[in-house]
């Protein structure tokens, strides 16, 4: 079966992700769009408007429309028997995942050790940190990073992984001819520019609608080897993708957090509940997936400040201690330093968790410079 009936069969009212994976035990490789009536009956049986759509090949003009769509925009149509198509995917209990995936990227959707991060869309800044903290220690063990561009947790946990060399997928509940929300538009580019990945099971004009993006939590849990749940209230997508995690059969954390806090009593109630592991660092999902610890790793939220800073550092935090935050050419001119030794030595304090990066690039400090003096 070629592309152009892959696409026009996963269009077919009727069809399901299910049926379609049935389809090819029962007749592999073969094309239903150039079987008879009478074949089709036997298939189909009394799916009477299933056997229509097929013989009258209603459907060729729109997945004509969508492959000629796919090739000017370089998207790849990955069908399940595709080499490429993520083999998480096509597990037995991930049946009810779709059959094609459109995606745009270079990003390699059978890479070891995917983590899915999700979280709150109304993120706090310890939330954002805990995340940009967590993909900082899977860097050591190379994890892609898979999330739903959405506010908050997502856009955190993308970012990081951008801003610390993983590559990242992002999971749409619509079609590749839009980005929602439109604000993550830049995001959306750096992903693809930088070796990641857009995916989604909807064609191009497929509307926005709220429904879609549970279906698309699916997705985000199936792709990934455990999903990691950062900050959520007590109802919530993010709580959607935990539970159909577990329902695959793939290991689900959560990040503790205060009693009192609203963003913390999802991710406590799935501790509590047994529904999720309690989740310290990295090193905490290696440790239950049984992959080679590679060292010691700061617990979230509480990372130590370094004993010392060099002269470059200290001017660099009595800057930022007598400002709210500033951008990365104001803070070079003002320290009389290039771009270039202004963001090396941010990115030195950002990793010892002294810095950290706000939206619009700016940057703030995390600790008050009395209690770095104290240490130095």
């Amino acid at each position: 079966m070629d592309l152009l009936s892959q696409i026009a069969l996963s269009m077919t009212p009727g069809i399901g992700n299910a049926t379609l994976r049935r389809l090819e035990e029962l007749l592999p490789g073969e094309d239903p769009f150039a079987m008879s009536q009478s074949q089709l009956r036997e298939l189909f049986g009394t799916h009477i408007n299933i056997i229509n759509s097929i013989l009258d090949k209603s459907l060729h003009a729109r997945a004509e429309e969508e492959l000629r769509f796919c090739e000017r925009n370089r998207i790849k149509a990955l069908y399940f028997t595709h080499p490429q198509y993520p083999k998480l995917l096509n597990s037995p209990e991930t049946a009810d995942c779709p059959a094609l995936l459109y995606v745009i990227g270079d990003a390699d959707l059978n890479a070891q050790r995917p983590v899915a991060v999700v979280g709150t869309r109304r993120a706090t800044a310890i939330g954002r940190d805990n995340t940009a903290a967590l993909v900082r220690g899977l860097k050591a063990y190379d994890s892609p990073i898979v999330s739903g561009l959405a506010y908050g947790i997502d856009t955190a946990a993308h970012t990081a992984a951008l801003d610390y060399g993983l590559p990242t997928i992002a999971v749409l509940g619509h079609g590749l001819d839009r980005i929602y929300p439109p604000s993550n538009r830049p995001l959306a580019k750096r992903i693809i520019e930088c070796g990641g990945a857009l995916v989604t099971e909807y064609p191009s004009h497929t509307a926005i609608n709220p429904r879609y993006f549970p279906a698309r939590n699916r997705i985000i849990a199936a792709l990934s080897e455990a999903t990691v749940v950062v900050e959520a209230s007590e109802k919530g997508g993010a709580l959607i993708t935990a539970a159909i995690a577990a329902s695959y059969h793939r290991e689900v954390y959560a990040v503790p957090g205060r009693l009192s806090d609203p963003y913390s009593k999802g991710t406590n109630n799935l501790i509590a509940t047994s529904r999720a592991l309690l989740l310290r660092n990295a090193n905490d999902i290696a440790f239950h997936q049984g992959w080679p610890m590679i060292g010691q790793q700061l617990d979230l939220a509480v990372a130590k400040e370094p004993l010392s800073l060099t002269k470059g550092e200290q001017s660099m935090i009595d800057l930022l201690s007598h400002n709210d935050s500033l951008a990365l050419d104001e803070i070079a001119t003002r320290l009389d330093m290039t771009l270039p030794q202004a963001a090396s030595l941010l990115f030195n304090l950002e990793m010892q968790n002294l810095v950290r990066t706000l939206p619009g690039h700016l940057y703030q400090l995390r600790v008050k410079n009395e209690e770095l003096r104290m240490k130095n």
